[in-house]
């Protein structure tokens, strides 16, 4: 029969008690094994650990609610040990006591750095192995416990008992005093010191809100604040030991020295700070002290052509804020005074010269007979010669600063306003800079010009429209340049049409069309005159007439060349007002309504004189010949006075004089003055001088030279100058309101400024002034608000 189970047999059924679970062995003694073995691991024993059996330990510990228990005892553990590292390497590395020998300093603070990376390392090796066994403990329980995990307690801790007074105090001083020593120009063991820096940016301040690293909070302040001490001092040291380029080689020294400290000793975030510091002390405290240092300092650099300084100055100067305006106005100051030097050099002897000397005759040298005495320089010709050497020395002066500018400077625009404005401000100081730079640009196109092949005359030309740029009044130039030009032309000087031209499209580049309409149609009536002069040859020979003189006539359009209207006068001996007659009926036959006006001061004439050695063949200005044929109808013991030749040329007494001091008292004397000498008086007598003997067939007796103006001449060319200026003001007022209708008086006087600016500075005075002879006249009436103007048509 089969057995029926108890519960089947209605029996009582019985609850078995719950199976209890947990470990096998105590807490106390797994945590004894673990914090056994955590000890050996910082005694650096883990090799004969097993790992496996200590995180299972840990693991226990945790799973079994007993987390809390490892982590502050495992907190405690790395506590400990850091305190016995501390007193096992860093105290006793403390430095002894004080001393002032940079040697031992250097040596003293090393042990003290190396010591606090031994025991930072020998802290992250056994923590790097206790992070692995507590693995379990960093995943599960740190997260819900909300406490850092055991590495990140690590560096806390090390914080806490490492980097705490004094340890911090002595690795720190250690620190500067290494940097220090490395700036007083000693050699330090760069790698102690970077190895604790590192040691600094890997721990963080966690009680800060910007969780800084410690190098943040404690090193680098430490360092910028002994940083600024020490620069403070040391740009006042070199200030009195150095000149100015030594002071700038030793200052971009120590930027590149702080650049590198801090790549290879601090950290990168150190150096934009430090490089604050250094322009601070170094270069924005002195700048004005190196630029203006005595014998050293930038004019000196500037006259030494040291590149090189006056690059590292631009350098240092460019990283401050105020150093490139400082630069700037310390350059242009210099350009200034250099170009005043240049002013007072040109019209210091020109003003006197100019005003007393005469134009002399441009001979060739050649040998005559008897001894030539030693004779004074011609005040004209120095005259002439300071100002060609005035344009040179601006042109160089241009070209050494576009020197520096591009080499030193980089180009640097700001700087090169600058230069433009101090170049514009000398020039224009010197109210004859225009009257320069024309017979400078003259000098260089006339024929017959030594030493320079045409490209090297075209860069010249280049360069000083360069300055002429620079020239506020340019219509006083173009007054001058006209004068030059028309003597040019006039004279066959030019050294080449080309050339001409040349410099035409340049000057018309610069100032437009309106600026050289004028010179173009100098140039047109040359080739008209060229044209005409055939013709008249082609009608003598026609009509079979041979002229006793061979006649050559430049007709020039009166408003085009800048001679006066009304010309010089002079009585023409027969021969010549013959051939004049013949060739103005001829002339007017061609042009009707025309007027003919001679020139004889602009003519010249080859004439054959006879000697009584041989015959010469003379170049002679046209008032010269007229002198020379008084002398063909008399006897050569003769003597005619300065009275009766000028009461038989009528020639002007300042003209006459030149004239008879180009033949008696220059080089070649044609004529005998009576009483000898170098001047000419109305009390002379002069008489032919038939024993005249020259090497040379061919003789140029006088040409008319460009020179500078006297003061009585230069008076007269600003008077006609302003008067011009009068009319193109007018002009240009009445070409504005046609346009414009109505305008404020502001806004008037600043349009007329701006339209005039290309050719001269108008002020604004002068321009109320033909204001007001407009509205006088009618063009303009002044409307009720008493401030603004309507054209009237």
């Amino acid at each position: 029969m089969a057995s029926v189970p108890p519960r089947m047999r209605g029996g009582k059924a019985r609850i078995k008690p719950i199976k209890k679970h947990g470990p096998d062995i105590s807490m106390d003694e797994t945590w004894a094994k673990l914090s056994k073995n955590i000890v050996e691991i910082q005694n650096h024993n883990a090799a004969n650990l097993s790992f496996e059996e200590n995180h299972r330990y840990a693991y226990n510990m945790v799973l079994y609610k007993n987390g809390d228990r490892l982590y502050k005892g495992s907190a405690q553990l790395v506590a400990d040990n850091l305190d016995k590292l501390a007193r096992e390497y860093i105290i006793p590395a403390f430095p002894p006591g004080v001393t002032n020998d940079p040697v031992q300093k250097s040596q003293e603070g090393e042990m003290v750095l190396k010591a606090l990376k031994k025991v930072w390392d020998d802290h992250t090796s056994s923590l790097s192995k206790l992070r692995d066994v507590l693995k379990y403990m960093d995943r599960v329980y740190t997260k819900t416990a909300g406490v850092p995990m055991i590495w990140d307690q690590g560096l806390i801790l090390f914080i806490k008992h490492i980097i705490r007074p004094p340890i911090e105090d002595h690795v720190i001083t250690a620190i500067l005093t290494l940097i220090r020593i490395e700036r007083d120009g000693y050699t330090i063991n760069r790698s102690s010191v970077k190895g604790c820096v590192d040691v600094f940016l890997q721990l963080t301040d966690h009680e800060s809100r910007d969780a800084l690293s410690l190098y943040r909070r404690d090193i680098e302040p430490a360092v910028l604040k002994e940083s600024e001490s020490f620069y403070r001092s040391e740009g006042e040291r070199l200030l009195e030991s150095c000149d100015a380029p030594e002071y700038l080689n030793r200052v971009e020294a120590r930027f590149q020295e702080e650049e590198s400290r801090t790549h290879h000793i601090l950290s990168t975030l150190t150096s934009l700070p430090l490089q604050r510091i250094l322009e601070k002390h170094l270069v924005s405290t002195h700048l004005y002290t190196v630029v203006n240092m005595p014998n050293s300092g930038l004019d000196a650099m500037i006259d030494s052509d040291r590149i090189d300084d006056l690059a590292r100055m631009y350098r240092l100067f460019t990283r401050v804020t105020a150093g490139l305006s400082c630069l700037r106005k310390s350059l242009k100051d210099t350009v200034i005074q250099r170009g005043r030097e240049l002013n007072d050099a040109s019209t210091g002897l020109a003003g006197d010269a100019a005003d007393s000397g005469e134009d002399e005759a441009a001979e060739p040298s050649a040998k005559g007979k008897g001894k030539a005495k030693a004779r004074p320089p011609n005040p004209a010709s120095q005259t002439l010669a300071l100002a060609l050497k005035w344009v040179q020395d601006v042109l160089d002066l241009k070209d050494k600063f576009d020197r520096i500018w591009t080499k030193a400077f980089h180009s640097d625009r700001d700087l090169e306003s600058g230069l433009n404005e101090a170049f514009e401000t000398f020039i224009n100081l010197n109210e004859k800079s225009p009257e320069y730079i024309s017979l400078f640009i003259d000098e260089n196109l006339k024929k017959g010009l030594k030493g320079k092949s045409d490209t090297e005359v075209d860069i010249v030309l280049d360069k000083t429209i360069t300055v002429f740029r620079y020239v506020t009044d340019k219509d006083v130039f173009e007054r001058y340049y006209k004068g030059h030009l028309a003597k040019r032309l006039l004279l066959g000087r030019s050294v080449s049409d080309d050339a001409e031209r040349g410099m035409l499209a340049k000057l018309k580049v610069e100032c437009g069309y309106q600026f050289t309409q004028k010179l173009e149609g100098m140039f047109n009536d040359m080739k008209i005159s060229a044209d005409t002069m055939q013709a008249y040859r082609d009608h003598l020979a026609k009509n079979a007439v041979n002229p006793a003189i061979d006649l050559t006539v430049t007709v020039m359009t009166s408003t085009f060349w800048p001679m006066s209207h009304s010309a010089a006068s002079c009585t023409f001996p027969a021969q010549l007002i013959d051939v004049s007659k013949s060739f103005e009926r001829f002339y007017l036959s061609r042009h009707s309504g025309r007027r003919l006006t001679w020139q004889p001061s602009l003519g010249s004439a080859d004439v054959r004189v006879k000697f009584k050695s041989k015959k010469h063949d003379l170049n002679v200005s046209t008032f010269a010949l007229v002198v020379l044929l008084l002398f063909e109808d008399i006897l050569d013991d003769q003597f005619l006075t300065y009275e009766e030749i000028k009461n038989s040329t009528s020639i002007p007494d300042v003209e006459l004089k030149r004239q008879l001091q180009s033949l008696a008292c220059a080089k070649y004397k044609i004529l005998k003055k009576h009483p000898p000498g170098r001047e000419v008086s109305i009390d002379d007598s002069f008489s032919f001088n038939v024993d005249f003997s020259a090497p040379l067939q061919k003789i140029k007796i006088s040409t008319i030279a460009s020179r500078v103006e006297n003061t009585e001449e230069r008076k007269e060319t600003k008077d006609r100058i302003e008067e011009e200026r009068k009319h193109q003001t007018e002009a240009c007022i009445v070409r504005i309101m046609k346009d414009r209708k109505h305008m404020t008086h502001n806004d008037l006087v600043n349009e007329v400024t701006r339209q005039l600016a290309s050719r001269f500075q108008p002020n604004p005075m002068a321009i109320k002034k033909r204001i007001e002879g407009l509205i006088e006249r009618e063009y303009l009436e002044r409307c009720d608000d008493r401030k603004s103007y309507n054209y009237l048509a």
